[in-house]
Formats: C-alpha cells, sequence, structure tokens
C-alpha cells in the first residue's frame, strides 16, 4: 500500500479544510467503508458495526510531512490511531489504504 492514501469520514471531507490543514488541494474520489458505522460524540469517529457501509473519500498523493501534519491534527495517539483498512471505490473495487480510528476518549466524549 502506498503511503500517500487516506480515507476520510468526518472534518477531512470538506475541502476548504483538508486544504486549509495541508495546505494545497488534493485529488480525492469518493469511497465506501463497509462493515463500519459513523457516529459522533465530540469528534466524529467511525466503529465496527457489520451490515453497515459509511461514505467518505480517499485522498491521494499525500507524503509523509502530510501526514505527520495530519497526525497532529487527529491527536495521535490520544484521539485517534492510524490504522489500515479497506475500502470500495465508486466500481466496487477493494482499497486498502489508511484510516483515522478513534480511542476510547474519542468514543466517550471526553476532553
Amino acid at each position: 500500500m502506498e503511503l500517500g492514501l487516506l480515507f476520510v469520514y468526518g472534518s477531512l471531507v470538506d475541502r476548504a479544510r483538508r486544504e486549509q490543514i495541508i495546505s494545497r488541494p488534493l485529488p480525492t474520489q469518493p469511497a465506501i467503508l463497509p462493515d463500519y458505522e459513523r457516529g459522533r460524540a465530540r469528534y466524529f469517529f467511525v466503529r465496527k458495526r457489520p451490515g453497515v457501509s459509511t461514505p467518505g473519500l480517499l485522498i491521494f498523493a499525500l507524503t509523509r510531512i502530510d501526514f505527520e501534519v495530519l497526525d497532529r491534527y487527529e491527536e495521535i495517539p490520544r484521539l485517534y490511531t492510524r490504522d489500515k483498512v479497506e475500502v470500495l471505490d465508486k466500481a466496487g473495487n477493494r482499497i486498502s489504504t489508511w484510516i483515522y480510528l478513534p480511542t476510547a476518549l474519542t468514543l466517550s466524549g471526553g476532553e
């Protein structure tokens, strides 16, 4: 899996927010995260739930430095961890990608 691919489902779906954080536009494509539901406490999160799918975006062409910036934005390891999942693109192809998954603190809505 290339480092430069990330699935987003929360605030980073918004292009203006993404460009504010990453400082440039990047190519994206709609995708679906199967067997996860999206929720929100203080922040957006996804958690495993068979039979449910979460829509989002794949972001392409991220650099190592972009991931360092995004890891700080997502407050790793306090609020999220970065892990690998498989998503489905528009054609139904499985794509292995990075995703930010919530910690217990995020799920509880805590500070």
